[in-house]
């Protein structure tokens, strides 16, 4: 193991504006990490993580420029650094790891020639580094990410590998030259919580032993504490809290970072989830004094009136704000009381009995049993591949190669959407787990929204179909304004829940959501998960949620169904599945969840 040393990436004072103009979208950035340091980069979506990550790399988008401050990476200040010499310095130097691994692999070529290009291309920078043999080097580096005993690996093409496969194939790629930083900008976002475990455990080992510096951007704080020894919280473009992560987690001092933590979910309790109400400001409305205080319950006069300086707090913590004198008092969390009764208690809505489903000849589900009983929520977990959304598909009726049987409100369903009866469609609501996808972006909110009742209710007056988007748009806190908007104009968080409103607007008894919080904000997921709550008790739902994210189902579901390999291992009560797992796969999924130890200690991930 290498111990932090040598300063690897040193940021002072970096400021990144509109180009032509003054508007800053980052600004007063400054940090260093060492050799075997891992840096985590928190914040919601558009605080500018991934635009300080990407000026690691000398690049800044199209239509920003950096207007002030350094960014050096060993001897190399980026920022100045000319085209050609960046050639050298990206990929043998400091590497970047996008949030979406397929998205960073060709798609038309097999993996083994990916993995080659890279030593092929930096001939130069391997030879001087005295890496050896490409091919040796290639296995070498393939052993080192866990795809060592996988020969037909190299033959394969992305399409072919699970996202955990793709991911360490992106490290291998990274790690081939032994670069001196990595940039790593939400790896696992996407994966559930064992892949990520594994994931993270490589990234960890091999920092650790080739004494690389690592920035790690995510927003979800449970894993990034996990991993870094040092966390900086970046609000609007400004760091507004930074120090050792036992530090930030143990004793947060900044309202926004605070807020942020009493977003995340616990596996070990259930907690009312705390988001954070209003939108980061757009950089060119940005307010006088703390960008902050229009969200921030502890605002006061001072905090309008100019730059708000940092200040410093014991043990090398920094904090951008005012009234720290109020945010050094322990954190209060809320918990939640859910009904435990049994399904067979209530008035069963859906009974899935001995269904078994495939593609093609393949089986993807076996002999599986579910019940969701009226006002129930029912927690769907398992990896990757478990086979939870062809589930979910298989109820809903978009895939309809199943056997066994699927009741709803004690009547078989036909396998296929097309041949169910509109009342059954009209009940059975699916929320999609990408909102970006999920809305067509030619329509506005109040068309989408409106579509259904077309569909549904074609009798309905103009005026009563108004009537109920308005009132939907009302229960999803979104305002009437939003009805002209496009897709494009919203934010995740907004457009997720514009589709929660479309499956509401017919009033629906049984949602089935799948991996719907899995692309937001911590902070935005607490608000979504608080909204489904509160809109299952007014509308008296059934819901079926589907969702990797372990920790989360403590705050929403009853009973849970985990799955694996196409089974279901383990049902019961929330609280006892998950305090008292019986089954070694649940025990296994449950060991491998990041969890935040709140306290003057640092947030753990299991030791692999």
């Amino acid at each position: 193991m290498t111990p932090p040393g040598d300063v690897k990436v040193d940021v002072q004072g970096l400021r990144i504006v509109l180009a032509g103009s003054s508007v800053d979208v980052v600004d007063d950035v400054s940090f260093q990490v060492r050799s075997g340091e891992l840096l985590g980069l928190v914040g919601e979506s558009g605080s500018g993580k991934t635009t300080v990550a990407l000026a690691l790399l000398g690049h800044v988008r199209r239509g920003l420029e950096v207007a002030a401050g350094r960014v050096l990476v060993g001897d190399n200040d980026m920022v100045k650094a000319s085209e050609q010499q960046l050639l050298r310095l990206r990929g043998g130097e400091v590497v970047y790891i996008p949030q979406d691994p397929a998205s960073a692999l060709n798609p038309a070529l097999r993996i083994g020639t990916q993995l080659k290009e890279v030593l092929q291309n930096h001939r130069q920078v391997a030879a001087a580094k005295g890496l050896g043999d490409p091919k040796a080097r290639l296995e070498q580096t393939l052993e080192e990410v866990g795809l060592g005993e996988t020969p037909r690996l190299l033959k394969a093409y992305p399409h072919q590998l699970s996202g955990g496969q793709q991911q360490r194939v992106v490290l291998a790629m990274a790690f081939a030259l032994r670069p001196s930083v990595i940039v790593l900008d939400e790896p696992t976002t996407a994966l559930d919580v064992t892949t990520q475990r594994h994931v993270l455990d490589t990234v960890r080992q091999l920092c650790s032993a080739y004494g690389v510096a690592a920035v790690y951007i995510s927003h979800d704080l449970a894993v990034v504490g996990s991993l870094a020894s040092t966390l900086l919280v970046m609000y609007a473009g400004k760091v507004v809290e930074s120090g050792t992560t036992a530090a930030v987690f143990g004793r947060a001092a900044h309202p926004y970072t605070r807020r942020l933590l009493r977003a995340i979910p616990s596996p070990e309790s259930s907690e009312v989830l705390q988001g954070i109400e209003g939108q980061p400001p757009h950089p060119t409305r940005r307010p006088r004094g703390c960008d902050f205080a229009p969200r921030c319950p502890l605002v006061a006069p001072i905090c309008r009136e100019g730059p708000v300086p940092f200040v410093s707090l014991p043990g090398g913590h920094l904090v951008r704000c005012l009234r720290t004198e109020l945010t050094t008092a322990p954190d209060v969390r809320v918990p939640l009381e859910i009904s435990t009764s049994h399904p067979e208690d209530r008035d069963t809505q859906l009974r899935v009995s001995g269904l078994s489903a495939r593609y093609g000849t393949t089986e993807v589900l076996s002999d599986v049993t579910l019940t969701v009983g009226r006002d129930q929520c029912v927690a769907l977990v398992g990896e990757s591949g478990s086979g939870k959304t062809t589930l979910a598909r298989c109820v809903v009726g978009l895939h309809s190669s199943w056997s066994g049987q699927v009741q709803f409100q004690g009547q078989d369903l036909p396998r296929s959407a097309q041949q169910r009866r509109p009342q059954v469609l009209q009940a059975i609501q699916y929320i999609f787990q990408n909102p970006y996808t999920a809305l067509n972006p030619r329509k506005t909110i109040g068309q989408i929204i409106e579509k259904p009742l077309h569909h549904f209710y074609p009798s309905l007056s103009r005026s009563e179909r108004d009537k109920r988007v308005t009132g939907v748009l009302s229960d999803v806190a979104l305002g009437a304004d939003f009805w002209p908007r496009y897709p494009d104009q919203l934010s995740g968080g907004e457009r997720q829940r514009v589709a929660i409103a479309r499956a509401l607007v017919v009033s629906p008894e049984l949602l089935v959501c799948d991996e719907i919080t899995s692309a937001l904000d911590v902070s935005v997921q607490a608000t979504i998960v608080e909204l489904l709550r509160r809109l299952q008790a007014e509308r008296h739902l059934s819901i079926l949620f589907i969702t990797h994210n372990l920790a989360l189902v403590r705050s929403i579901a009853q009973t849970v169904t985990v799955l694996s390999q196409g089974k279901v291992v383990e049902s019961g009560p929330v609280e006892r599945v998950f305090e008292r797992p019986e089954n070694p796969y649940t025990v296994r999924l449950m060991e491998d969840v990041p969890k935040v130890v709140r306290g003057d200690q640092q947030p753990r991930l299991p030791a692999p």
